[in-house]
Parts: structure tokens; sequence; C-alpha cells
């Protein structure tokens, strides 16, 4: 299924505000509420809408240090691979997780309370972790642009 100009329009409103109603959503794409209901509906199904949450202010629930791991791996095996990342897939703490080409083979998000809780997750959980070979934090000091909406 291609994407047409009215379904990009819909995505592109909804990863501006998720709450919005068939009737609002009518109103913005000039279309009758149940035909914008059934357009998310649609997108929804077929995995363009791949789900829906509230964004939280990380200030506001005590996480005030951001910050980014790279990490790169002692040796590459499947074991290896497949323990570490189960291990990133249970902290809390790490909310966004990739593989990468160049030196570093992850790279980490985390979230902590604040600069003692991030020494404690590199000290006693990613360093002593048998796949892992070294890692290198980046403390986000000040975030210039938030997670944007995908270019639809």
């Amino acid at each position: 299924m291609t994407l047409d100009t009215t379904d990009r329009r819909l995505l592109a409103t909804l990863q501006h505000d998720s709450t919005q109603t068939a009737q609002d959503l009518g109103a913005t794409l000039h279309m009758s509420p149940s035909q914008a209901g059934r357009r998310r509906q649609r997108l929804e199904v077929e995995g363009y809408i791949a789900g829906y949450r509230a964004h939280l202010s990380p200030e506001k629930v005590g996480l005030h240090v951001e910050a980014f791991i790279r990490v790169v791996m002692a040796t590459h095996t499947a074991q290896n691979a497949q323990d570490f990342v189960r291990m990133t897939r249970t902290r809390p703490d790490i909310v966004g997780a990739w593989t990468l080409t160049g030196e570093a083979d992850y790279l980490l998000r985390v979230y902590c309370a604040d600069l003692a809780a991030l020494n404690l997750l590199v000290q006693q959980v990613l360093l002593p972790h048998p796949a892992v070979s070294r890692v290198q934090s980046q403390i986000v000091m000040e975030r210039i642009k938030p997670d944007a909406p995908l270019p639809v």
C-alpha cells in the first residue's frame, strides 16, 4: 500500500498530537470524522502507526541526566550479542539502543537520576558485562532539538 497525500497529512498531524479525535482529524483534513477515523484505523492495522504514548518530562519524573554511551564489544560472538541485547532490553534506564558501523558496536541512550546513578550503570552494569571491552559516555548538556516527528 502506498500513502497518498491525505494519509501523509494524517500521519504528520498525529505525530504532533496523537490525542486528536476523529472529529478533530476530520476538521484538519477537510473530511468527515468517519472518513478520518477509518483512515486512522487502516494506518494502524497496516502498521504505519506503531502505537501511541505520552511524552514525559524527564526532569519532572526525577531523571536529571541524559547520556549517550558508546559500547565496544570484547568479542563478536552471537551469544555475546544476544546477552548484551537482552541486558539492554531489561534495563529501564537504557531507553534506546542501536547497533552501529564504525569504531563502536552499540550506542545506548540512557536517563539517570543523577551522575552517581550514571556512574553505577557504567561501572557496575556495563563494564563488568563479559561481552563489553570498553564504554565511552557523553552527557547531554542541553537538548537543542527534541525527538522530532518523522518527515512524512
